[in-house]
C-alpha cells in the first residue's frame, strides 16, 4: 500500500521535500551583472576599434621625409644668406637609407624584396622605450595575399639593420593592409 500523507493547510498534495520533484526556475540576473557585460561590452569594442585601426594605417602615416627636406633647404637658404658655406644635399630619405643597408648587408631575396619598399617612418626615432618603424611597400593582397613572404622577408632585414630594445616594425602593402610584423 503506498504511503498517504496528511494534508496540510497551504501545502500541495503530496508535500514536496527539497531536492525532489520539479527544478527550482533559473535565478534571474542582478542590475550589477547586466551592467557589468554591458560595460565591458564596451570598452571590449573600443579595444577592437583601436586594434582595427592601428593594424590598417589608420594613424598620421604622412611622410615626414619631405617636411624634414623643406626644412633643409629653408636652413640652407639662411645659411647661404648669412655667408656660410653650405653642406652637401646627400640627405636621403628613410626609405633609400633602409634599401641602402639591404643592398650592403642583405640576401638575394631580401634585396629583391626591398626593392619594392616605398617608404619608411618612424626609423629615425629610437628611445628604446617603445619604438614603432612602417615599411610602406608597392606589394598588394595584405596578409593572406601573394605578398606575405616577401613582406617578412622585409622585416626581417629591417631588423639587420636597425636596432632597440624594444621596437616593432611593421609592413604595409600598397593599400595599407598589413604584410608582416617583427621585433627590432
Amino acid at each position: 500500500m503506498s504511503q498517504q500523507y496528511p494534508q496540510q493547510p497551504n501545502q500541495p498534495y503530496p508535500p514536496q521535500q527539497p531536492g525532489f520533484g520539479a527544478p527550482e526556475p533559473p535565478k534571474k540576473r542582478s542590475a550589477g551583472k547586466i551592467a557589468g557585460l554591458g560595460c565591458a561590452g564596451v570598452i571590449a569594442l573600443f579595444v577592437v576599434a583601436a586594434v582595427a585601426t592601428g593594424a590598417t594605417g589608420g594613424g598620421d602615416s604622412t611622410d615626414t621625409s619631405a617636411k624634414d627636406k623643406a626644412v633643409a633647404a629653408d636652413s640652407k637658404a639662411k645659411d647661404d644668406r648669412a655667408g656660410k658655406a653650405a653642406e652637401p644635399a646627400d640627405e636621403k630619405t628613410q626609405a633609400e637609407q633602409f634599401r641602402a643597408c639591404v643592398a650592403k648587408n642583405g640576401t638575394a631575396t631580401e634585396k629583391a624584396a626591398a626593392e619594392h619598399v616605398t617608404k619608411v617612418t618612424g626609423a629615425d626615432k629610437r628611445n628604446d622605450i617603445l619604438d614603432s618603424a612602417e615599411v610602406f611597400t608597392d606589394f598588394t593582397g595584405g596578409l593572406a595575399g601573394p605578398h606575405q613572404g616577401e613582406g617578412k622577408l622585409i622585416a626581417s632585414a629591417f631588423t639587420s639593420c636597425y636596432e632597440s630594445d624594444n621596437g616593432l616594425v611593421t609592413v604595409y602593402d600598397k593599400d595599407g593592409e598589413l604584410l608582416a610584423n617583427a621585433n627590432y
